[in-house]
């Protein structure tokens, strides 16, 4: 190398070293996202079963039809982001007049369309008969039937004379046209109406393959039209007919409704399914029943597992069904928080129930506040877990996951089904002490579906899980 040449060589050398002296470090790489404590949510490998039993808190005594109860899945919440349970219980009193039975303002809706032909519009005129040979001159009944036209027998006391008219009605009905619930249920409300204020229960009863084609057609839209007949004091129970039906239309309508749904499978079925609907009505105690669930600043969000729910600001809605004397709704809701070190109890959760009080024909009220101290200390969190509700907890997220294989089912996807209740055996099993009778069901389900050799038989299965879904999540309004 000549000398020119080396001097270059250097002179860049040390060019490059001064650009590279004057040059800006790199930016700071940017932190980790916290991590989420999942103490409450998620047991560890090497977790000890949680052992403690934390105290219910219960709303302040009153002379109301509600009680209501609950606690949350620890004392101690950990700092920063976590995740935490709150299980909570509304219970009906005994009716204290359990002796006199309440008169009822009903219609009965029932769907003859062409859909219905054959053994559903059978069954269904079947269990119409039922119910009006139930009914006694105390109550009043309109009887509507829909295809594409909306045909209504007015409301009336069922005297002798009348249900000998309604019963005649009733073995008429023949299939014909498209589907029109929204107009069958828009009028059994023009019949309710008038009587709302004379009969502190008013029922619409409808009975259907819910598979809806004309008139109002959405799921939504279904749900939202039972839900304003819900404000306005009329339940609606929504009854399927034929293996068939839409089960998450006619369960949605009967959750938006205050009332129960169930089907009918088949004629041996009737009088239990119509004795039971017309003693809910008979015995109601509180309806237009609402859970409020008020998110304080740490909650980042709140979920309401298995029902429905609507979310305002910061309070989130969740209608309840019609309850009768002793009977009582379980709920679990999925806490995301965000907190920070206290040293008093921090409020995470104020519930409050909203309903007509039937035995004192009056609106009431009652709530609670749940709260835990926040804490640095993991080990003081899992130290202080409840057991109940973290048994509660894995059978409703378990839960979930039957309820999506469900829907997979009912598409044909085997699969997805199969993969979806291989999820939720893997989280009953994390409690499997507690839950040996869903895993044992869970069972069950897998090797009938396994078995299933024909679409009926996978939707006979459908129908079984989605049923068992009902009962896990505490819901006790289906047949």
């Amino acid at each position: 190398m000549n000398r020119t040449l080396l001097l270059l060589s250097a002179a860049g050398l040390l060019a490059l070293g001064a650009l590279s002296l004057g040059k800006p470090p790199p930016p700071p790489a940017p932190p980790a996202p916290p991590v989420t404590d999942t103490s409450h949510t998620v047991a560890q490998p090497d977790e000890p079963p949680a052992t403690t039993l934390l105290p219910h808190v219960m709303s302040l005594p009153d002379d109301g039809a509600l009680v209501l109860s609950g606690k949350l899945s620890g004392s101690y919440i950990q700092t920063g982001p976590s995740e935490a349970f709150a299980w909570l219980e509304v219970k009906a009193r005994p009716n204290p007049a359990a002796a006199r039975r309440v008169p009822v303002n009903l219609a009965l809706v029932v769907d003859r369309s062409g859909s219905m032909s054959g053994q559903k519009l059978a069954d269904a005129r079947s269990a119409a008969v039922e119910l009006v040979r139930r009914l006694t001159a105390e109550d009043r009944l309109a009887l509507i039937h829909y295809g594409t036209d909306v045909k209504v027998l007015p409301s009336r006391p069922v005297t002798e004379a009348v249900r000998q008219e309604l019963l005649s009605a009733i073995a008429n009905i023949r299939d014909d046209g498209s589907t029109n619930i929204s107009g069958g249920l828009t009028e059994a409300a023009v019949a309710l109406r008038p009587h709302l204020r004379e009969y502190r229960v008013s029922r619409a009863i409808l009975l259907s393959d819910g598979q809806p084609t004309t008139g109002i057609v959405t799921e939504p839209e279904l749900f939202h039209l039972t839900r304003q007949l819900r404000d306005e004091g009329i339940t609606v129970s929504a009854l399927g007919v034929g293996e068939d039906y839409q089960a998450s239309l006619m369960r949605g309508m009967a959750e938006q409704g205050g009332g129960f749904s169930g089907f009918i499978e088949d004629s041996a079925r009737l009088a239990e399914v119509f004795s039971r609907e017309l003693d809910q009505a008979t015995s109601t105690v509180a309806r237009q029943v609402e859970l409020r669930l008020e998110l304080p600043p740490v909650a980042r969000d709140a979920q309401v597992l298995g029902l429905p729910s609507t979310r305002e600001g910061t309070t989130l809605k969740v209608p309840l069904y019609d309850l009768a004397g002793e009977q009582s709704i379980r709920v679990v809701v999925k806490l995301t928080l965000n907190t920070q070190v206290t040293s008093d109890a921090l409020p995470l959760l104020q519930a409050s129930v909203r309903y007509m009080d039937v035995p004192r024909d009056m609106r009431a009220e009652t709530k609670l506040a749940l709260s835990a101290v926040v804490t640095q200390d993991a080990s003081l969190v899992r130290a202080n877990l409840d057991r109940e509700v973290r048994v509660h907890a894995v059978r409703a997220l378990g839960t979930q996951q039957m309820r999506a294989a469900a829907e997979e089912m009912k598409r044909g996807n085997r699969g997805a089904a199969m993969g979806l209740l291989g999820n939720a055996r893997k989280l009953f099993g994390s409690s499997a002490d507690a839950l040996s009778g869903e895993l044992a069901e869970l069972d069950q389900t897998q090797a009938a579906y396994e078995g299933a050799s024909s679409d009926d038989e996978v939707r006979r299965e459908s129908l079984k899980l989605y049923k068992k879904t009902m009962k896990n999540f505490g819901e006790n309004n289906a047949y």
